[in-house]
């Protein structure tokens, strides 16, 4: 699993401009069941994106479909972890 932070390199004027964009890009990660939760950070730096691919190569080539990566808006720190302990609903996204 992999916790992925994004964190805006730009003015929120020019992170608006690619913000649809990017949105239809989560969703096609959401459609590949690659990510289980995405929102922005508070305040509104960034965002953060949880993955449940094992793979880091993909995720990291996945990524660099994301409207913020090809317009370079954003930057992107990726940390992988091993859940040991989970909510009980969160069990399908843990296998």
């Amino acid at each position: 699993m992999f916790i992925i932070e994004i964190t805006y390199k730009k003015s929120l004027d020019q992170i608006d401009q690619h913000l649809t964009e990017h949105k239809a890009f989560l969703d096609n990660g959401y459609r590949n069941n690659y990510f289980v939760a995405s929102g922005p950070k508070v305040p509104r730096t960034g965002g953060i994106i949880i993955s449940q691919l094992t793979n880091r190569e993909k995720l990291e080539e996945f990524l660099k479909q994301d409207p913020f990566a090809i317009h370079d808006v954003a930057d992107y720190q990726i940390t992988e972890f091993s859940p040991t302990k989970h909510h009980e609903h969160f069990e399908s996204f843990i296998k």
